[in-house]
């Protein structure tokens, strides 16, 4: 597998721990736990899009956004 860069996420804040981080490769995407770096779950486009459109809609409905 190539080498990922991580991409940390704007809602992180400046902590270095407990945040998602992102990466891709040229045919999937990567996501990770700081806290725990060597789990990692990969997806596709279609999956990755359909995963933030279902957060999305919960956190409208939850208003925790």
């Amino acid at each position: 597998m190539p080498e990922i860069t991580w991409q940390k996420s704007s809602f992180s804040g400046s902590a270095e721990t407990n945040c998602i981080e992102i990466g891709a490769t040229p045919h999937t995407f990567a996501l990770r736990e700081s806290d725990s770096p060597t789990v990692v779950l990969n997806t596709d486009r279609p999956q990755l899009t359909a995963l933030l459109r279902h957060i999305r809609t919960s956190a409208a409905r939850t208003g925790s956004l």
